[in-house]
């Protein structure tokens, strides 16, 4: 089973502004094969000697030094932690404490370390966490899905969840006349099915509360029509799998769902390459690093796309924006590109983490401004 972490706006916000000297950010790719997991237990025990190394390179305190060390040990000794990973594994350090974030997606292995984290690969489980859920609804059962990349589906267990449209209404039939009068039939039954779908919204409110992930809906009208009607989820997706999922298979749904995944991300980043050649010719989008490093400082960035893995060393002024480049990472620099995407989430802009094939012009780094600097 796939054991994640996806962070929340709040979550970002909170490590974008995070400011300490000696911060620790290391992403390396993991596996939820739990009998596998000793490969990437080693590869975060390199990456931690090699951010160690930069912090003494840099006469760092000797002894946050140890804190760091001794916190980063004790991740990699733990047992039970690694259990349970999902196919990346994202940790922040500092001489206090250690956070980390069990990712869906597949990300490439980094050590950072600066007076701030490192937080733009983590985008990239926000801007498209390759997972979602799948609510198998029919008038004889109802069941919640938890759907990833590449693992087979897991059920979600939910409490309250009606097992059935009768048991949820209390009837042996769902054809008698209703409370208030309504005639029995057809108009009848769709009472009895709104009941059955109102139980059911308030049954997954509480675990999806929090989450970002998409809601994919596979039932049959009418009760496809009944549960859009009083679905309380703000992420369910418009696109649905039709026909009865009762007599679906399991890895068909999710096979489905995945295709409506690929499919919201593929038109959310085709309408933002489309407005951004709309504005390109009116000065309000651009590729340049230097001129996007001045408007995220600014306040004057809409939409942000950022590539996960290329890292441009240097700094940004905190006052004009002015990029000055570095040649290598240390403990004292910090990801260029990484200051804007905070710069911008800051401000408000809608900062989303893909590839750079993803990117106009393929380059590290394009954004949509509010107005022209």
């Amino acid at each position: 089973m796939l054991h994640t972490d996806i962070p929340t706006h709040a979550d970002i916000g909170s490590l974008l502004t995070a400011r300490t000297p000696g911060s620790v950010s290391i992403y390396l790719p993991t596996t939820p094969v739990t009998t596998d997991i000793g490969g990437s237990r080693i590869e975060l025990k390199n990456l931690a000697n090699a951010a160690l190394n930069q912090l003494r390179a840099a006469n760092f305190d000797k002894r946050e030094v140890a804190r760091i060390a001794d916190g980063l040990d004790d991740l990699v000794d733990d047992e039970a932690f690694w259990t349970h990973q999902a196919h990346s594994l994202a940790v922040f350090a500092t001489p206090d404490g250690i956070r980390t974030f069990r990712l869906p997606n597949r990300l490439s292995a980094i050590v950072e370390v600066s007076d701030r984290f490192h937080v733009k690969p983590l985008l990239r489980a926000v801007t498209f966490p390759q997972a979602g859920f799948v609510l198998a609804l029919a008038q004889g059962s109802v069941r919640l899905l938890g759907i990833s990349a590449d693992l087979p589906p897991a059920e979600v267990a939910v409490e309250g969840l009606p097992s059935d449209v009768g048991s949820a209404v209390g009837k042996a039939s769902i054809t008698d006349r209703s409370p208030s009068g309504r005639v029995q039939g057809s108009e009848g039954q769709k009472v009895r099915m709104t009941q059955y779908a109102r139980q059911i919204d308030g049954a997954i409110r509480p675990v999806l509360a929090g989450s970002d992930l998409p809601l994919i809906l596979a039932a049959a009208d009418p009760l496809d029509g009944i549960f859009r009607g009083v679905n309380s989820y703000p992420g369910l997706a418009a696109a649905g799998i039709s026909g009865n999922p009762e007599t679906t298979p399991v890895g068909d749904l999710a096979s489905a769902a995945r295709t409506i995944l690929d499919e919201l991300y593929a038109a959310d980043l085709a309408a933002i390459r489309e407005r951004f050649e709309a504005l390109r010719s009116q000065g309000r989008a651009s590729t340049d690093i230097v001129d996007v490093a001045r408007a995220a400082t600014y306040g004057a960035v809409d939409t942000l796309l950022v590539d996960i893995d290329e890292v441009v060393p240097g700094r940004v002024d905190e006052t004009t924006g002015a990029v000055t480049f570095g040649q290598a990472d240390d403990a004292v620099g910090y990801g260029v590109v990484d200051e804007i995407a905070r710069r911008a989430f800051l401000s408000g802009a809608h900062v989303l983490g893909v590839r750079s094939e993803d990117i106009p012009g393929n380059g590290p780094v394009a954004a949509i401004l509010r107005f022209a600097v």
